[in-house]
């Protein structure tokens, strides 16, 4: 029985060794669960960039019976990728609030749907605050922003170029080409703050059947309808909701594009770019922050004290890295700052900055006495987010560290002694005067 249990710890070992670590975050075990084994060669560029980044992908049928996110309480996986748009219902142990319990857990998600696009993949969708078109023969169209193609009339294939402008999510190198999208749009929940749009529609484009005449106004139009979006939960687990599987494949990677109305023909699209920089970010390859050595201390002292005394003079300082998809690199801005709260913040301040990820002020604390907090809360477009809290007391003076004469005081002390004199004056003056 124990040679078992010895067997049974020694293949676990390395899963639980790839799994996701907060000292390397995109060193991770990937489980794509496909419709079809084609998808796995007709996507294989997508799949080997991944590969080439380190990822360890294991692909399954979504319909296999054997399939499961975890085992003995720990998860597999850190990221799940479904290309399965058509599953009905997924096989093993999984099912729709299983993967919402995997991203619950801070693990992150890629889904990728179609015109044909199961209940089942739009209830998760709905879940993490995306609305796909409820017509389910729908597909996106667009007659001044289609791709031109060789199938003339089809506008349903579209060249955009609407990227979110955000340098975190989508890198610092500008997408060129337009990125052609074939597929179902979808709008967001307006109750949802953390869903962003990183590919939009055109204000022509809508959401219809392709194949027959409109009869009532479509429910998705024009630049309120999305793409593709993401979303980062307050876990820091991030989402990618596509309404476009063939954005993926090869054929879109080298697929030349030109935008109608544009004389541009570009050789080749955007989709590579656009895909492979909106995967960095999802497996936080980039964008992913950390804080270490958070110190706070009396001016001129090192020591961290156990408690403070109002008004005493006190240096707070952090260190910030973002990872870059290797190393941690260190993290530079100007808009981190620390709070001394209670209750509502007494103190708020802007932290300097070495541009070596070190942050660091000093300020005087507050007249008032209690239990204290530092926090730093850091929220930026892109960034996970940071929240760090240090609880100090801060006690009042002592009755023996009072100064011995107050200079606020010194009319009081005249006025007494004053008087002290008067008195003598006029006492001498009633005996002594005849």
């Amino acid at each position: 029985m124990s040679k078992k249990l010895i067997v049974l710890f020694l293949g676990l070992v390395p899963l639980l060794c790839t799994c996701f670590s907060p000292d390397t975050p995109s060193d991770r075990r990937v489980l794509v669960l496909l419709d079809d084994f084609a998808i796995k060669s007709s996507h294989s560029i997508f799949f080997n960039n991944l590969k080439s980044r380190g990822f360890d992908l294991d692909f399954k049928l979504a319909d296999d019976p054997t399939i499961s996110l975890q085992r003995y309480g720990q998860y597999l996986y850190d990221a799940l990728i479904l290309f399965s748009p058509t599953i009905e219902r997924f096989g093993g142990s999984i099912d729709a609030a299983a993967i919402l319990d995997f991203v619950d857990s801070g693990h992150d998600l890629i889904v990728a749907a179609n015109g044909n696009a199961s209940d089942l993949i739009r209830e998760i969708a709905t879940e993490c605050g995306v609305d796909f078109d409820e017509d389910s023969s729908a597909l996106v169209i667009d007659h001044s922003g289609y791709a031109v193609s060789a199938t003339e009339g089809d506008h349903t294939l579209i060249a955009s170029d609407d990227f979110i402008k955000s340098d975190v999510i989508l890198g610092s190198e500008k997408i060129k080409a337009p990125v052609l999208f074939q597929g179902i749009g979808h709008s967001l929940n307006p109750s949802n703050s953390l869903v962003l749009k990183v590919l939009s529609a055109s204000p022509s484009a809508y959401s219809a059947n392709p194949k027959s005449k409109l009869t009532s106004p479509p429910s998705l139009t024009g630049t309120s309808m999305s793409l593709v979006s993401v979303v980062q939960a307050r876990n820091n687990a991030r989402i990618l909701i596509s309404g476009s599987l063939s954005m993926f494949s090869n054929r879109f990677f080298r697929s030349d594009v030109q935008k109608a109305g544009s004389p541009t023909k570009h050789d080749k699209s955007g989709n590579e770019q656009f895909v492979t920089e909106l995967s960095k970010w999802v497996f936080h390859e980039r964008g992913h922050l950390k804080a270490v050595n958070v110190k706070h201390h009396k001016v001129g002292e090192v020591d961290e004290p156990a408690i403070y005394r109002i008004n005493d003079d006190l240096e707070y300082s952090v260190e910030i890295y973002e990872w870059s998809g290797k190393t941690w690199e260190p993290y530079v801005a100007n808009d981190v700052q620390v709070q001394f709260y209670m209750m509502s913040p007494y103190v708020l301040k802007t932290l300097s900055t070495d541009n070596k990820g070190y942050y660091f002020t000093a300020f005087k604390v507050p007249d008032v006495y209690g239990v204290f907090q530092f926090k730093v809360e850091y929220e930026r477009l892109g960034y996970t987010s940071l929240s760090l809290s240090k609880q100090i007391p801060v006690r009042p003076f002592r009755h023996n560290e009072y100064e011995r004469f107050i200079p606020a005081a010194y009319p009081y002390y005249g006025a007494a002694f004053s008087m002290m004199a008067g008195f003598f004056i006029f006492t001498a003056v009633h005996l002594y005067h005849k």
